[in-house]
């Protein structure tokens, strides 16, 4: 039998890992939080910058290129976030749910990656050209 103080140890050995071993589980260990929170600054700071810069300098090659790191952020961002939210709520309903979740999660990030990138490098005005022609009428013929 295991003793008490054996178990905390390996508790304690276990929450302080850097990574977890299965790729899934993005929202374990101390890498996953510390990317999580990387991205939210990333964000933070160069999604408004992106929306912010004249469409001179946003088409071409540099708004493709930023428009494709923005999608790889959004989506490593959402990727681990939902992961926080399935370790939270999923065993609350079942706890064998939780890695089919996790697949599911991945399978999602893996396509707001594509759709995103296909978005700005395929379409006029990149991401930043998709947003706004959300708030522009449709030009009559």
């Amino acid at each position: 039998m295991i003793s008490k103080n054996a178990s905390a140890a390996t508790n304690k050995t276990a929450s302080s890992r850097k990574f977890s071993s299965n790729p899934l589980e993005a929202d374990r260990g101390k890498l996953g939080t510390s990317i999580h929170h990387n991205l939210s600054m990333t964000l933070a700071v160069l999604a408004p910058i992106y929306f912010l810069i004249p469409d001179s300098y946003s088409e071409g090659f540099f708004g493709q290129a930023f428009g494709v790191a923005l999608a790889g952020n959004v989506s490593a961002h959402s990727w681990i976030g939902l992961n926080h939210v399935a370790t939270d709520y999923v065993p609350k309903i079942s706890k064998a749910l939780l890695g089919p979740s996790r697949i599911a999660i991945a399978g999602m990030s893996v396509v707001t990656f594509l759709g995103l990138s296909r978005v700005s490098i395929s379409s006029k005005g990149g991401i930043k050209g998709c947003i706004k022609g959300l708030w522009n009428p449709p030009s009559s013929k």
